[in-house]
């Protein structure tokens, strides 16, 4: 069995940077988003994502960018993956693959099967999907606000791309997510929060020594 993914999301500090590398993450996300607790400015997100070492991922988390935001931070060779959270169609994802040339996450909202299956319209266009859970109607964020989905959904679904699971995991709850799941990556957010947008160091720890053991 390969061996299980692990993103931890939203970090703003070196601290945080590097306690995720060293409990084996193996993609750390940053968001630029400025709603977000969590919103790095593009010259903090570089300087985070550049000492990383290049066998662990990293992911830029945008809401729908605009082509000039994505050239900002593409540019910089840091990055290995855009992780758009907005309501990018199809079209719009294939379009930012070819122009920037880096590989592009799809954040999926799901609330019910029929969102899992729609995924497949991004066939071709994204490079890996992302199921997180739906935020309600006029909510600020579209995600980390600690909130899954019936995780029960993703068994026996057809998935025609590369995927992982978000949306209200936890120390106590990975295991039992992988376990319905058998997602190949976990994303991790708010779960290793003290605050939000404040990562914790114990958490992280504990969070990647948990979802290790799977």
């Amino acid at each position: 069995m390969s061996r299980l993914a692990i993103k931890i999301c939203g970090l703003s500090t070196p601290d945080t940077v590097g306690a995720a590398m060293r409990a084996g993450a193996t993609h750390l996300g940053f968001v630029h988003f400025p709603k977000s607790p969590r919103h790095v400015e593009a010259d903090r997100l570089r300087a985070l994502a550049a000492p990383v070492p290049s066998h662990v991922g990293r992911v830029a988390v945008l809401v729908d960018p605009t082509d000039e935001t994505l050239a900002d931070l593409s540019a910089t060779g840091a990055l290995t993956a855009l992780q758009l959270h907005g309501k990018e169609i199809p079209e719009r994802v294939a379009a930012i693959r070819q122009r920037f040339g880096i590989p592009v996450w799809k954040a999926i909202p799901v609330k019910t099967r029929a969102d899992i299956d729609a995924a497949g319209a991004y066939a071709g266009a994204a490079d890996f999907i992302l199921f997180d859970a739906k935020t309600p109607e006029g909510a600020a964020l579209p995600g980390g606000m600690g909130l899954r989905f019936d995780w029960t959904l993703l068994r026996g679904a057809s998935l025609s791309l590369p995927w992982g699971l978000s949306g209200g995991l936890g120390i106590d709850n990975v295991a039992e997510a992988v376990r319905i799941t058998g997602a190949p990556l976990v994303d991790v957010s708010s779960g290793v929060e003290s605050a939000p947008g404040i990562k914790s160091v114990d958490k992280i720890m504990a969070f990647c020594n948990a979802a290790s053991a799977c």
